[in-house]
């Protein structure tokens, strides 16, 4: 398997089809801010939430990008009333958050910058937010921290969508799991699920009506599916066997340290939660971000395989990603594109 190659399964090959629409960076954050202000947010919330998406897609991950906004909009929790995001308990290096029932790209967002405050003053931080739904995608929020010199460890907890090892229903939430670098040349992030198909990509499966690889999807009855139709009323497998279900199990239960279990009484739910370290905390003289960056070189200067024609490093692949969509666009699903201008 050649660099190029890798991953594929996960990305979106930006081939354009009459069933594909090609926008600038502009393009997509426009179509975006307008259909979250239909769906009632404000102005700045609508700008920040679409930045994640935007970059998501830049990034390369279709189903985390704009098709999270007709999610968004057919949750229960957005129909309900929304409070603004406070801080209901710290100390000089902990915060925990009531995240006041908006959705996690607010809600985690500001957790983060609580994270950094923190981390900046007193050289660690530990910041919990719950009552509080979908996050998307956790490297996100790891990146803006790393940028501030930061490494970072955030996890996410959720509702029930993926089967426990053996199980005929949903016992975990998707749960994915990130950690971020500083290094010379930028920040390097680790970001992995712990389902074998995050949620997001299960809905944008649904409603363009294509079939899940096989393996992956349960129905409500605990039988084995490829129709993501049926998947969502089930749920999904963790990746790698009991490997992946055991860190999804350690996810589920550092949600309880972020207050999962706070706003409804049920330790299956959503709980965000980030621990933030200044390097200079375990290395008073400085130096990680140098050394961060010859283990990168090591790693990649490693001989290689015959028919590899790189090695590559977590978030290698996105960055790049991210540098090419800015110049070339973004290509999104005509569908997708009608179903938010219809909202």
């Amino acid at each position: 398997m050649t660099a190029q190659t890798a991953g594929r399964d996960r990305i979106t090959l930006d081939a354009d089809t009459p069933d594909t629409v090609r926008l600038g960076v502009e393009q997509a954050r426009a179509i975006g801010e307008r259909a979250l202000k239909r769906i009632g947010y404000p102005d700045d919330e609508a700008r920040i939430i679409v930045d994640q998406l935007v970059d998501n897609a830049l990034c390369g991950y279709r189903f985390a990008g704009l098709p999270r906004i007709l999610a968004i909009a057919g949750d229960e929790k957005t129909k309900q009333a929304r409070r603004p995001v406070r801080i209901v308990h710290e100390t000089p290096c902990s915060a925990l958050l009531d995240g006041g029932n908006n959705v996690g790209y607010i809600a985690a967002y500001r957790g983060a910058e609580v994270a950094i405050r923190k981390a900046r003053v007193n050289g660690m931080a530990s910041v919990g937010v719950y009552d509080s739904y979908y996050s998307g995608r956790n490297a996100y929020f790891v990146d803006k921290i790393v940028r501030e010199g930061l490494v970072a460890f955030h996890v996410a907890s959720a509702r029930p969508r993926v089967l426990p090892l053996g199980g005929a229903r949903p016992a975990l939430g998707t749960n994915p799991i990130c950690v971020g670098f500083p290094s010379e040349s930028g920040p390097v992030i680790v970001d992995m699920g712990t389902a074998a198909l995050m949620w997001g990509d299960v809905m944008l499966h649904a409603h363009l009506g294509e079939p899940l690889p096989e393996g992956i999807g349960f129905d409500e009855a605990g039988r084995p599916t490829r129709d993501a139709g049926a998947a969502l009323r089930g749920g999904v497998v963790p990746f790698g066997g009991y490997k992946g279900y055991a860190l999804s199990f350690a996810v589920q239960a550092l949600g309880l340290l972020a207050g999962a279990a706070i706003p409804r009484g049920q330790v299956q739910d959503y709980g965000f939660l980030f621990w933030v370290v200044d390097p200079k905390v375990m290395l008073p003289d400085g130096g990680f971000e140098s050394r961060m960056s010859e283990l990168v070189r090591r790693i990649k200067a490693t001989p290689r395989q015959p028919g590899v024609d790189e090695i590559r490093i977590p978030s290698e692949r996105a960055s790049r990603e991210r540098e090419r969509r800015r110049e070339e666009g973004i290509v999104i699903e005509r569908k997708v594109i009608e179903a938010l201008e219809a909202l």
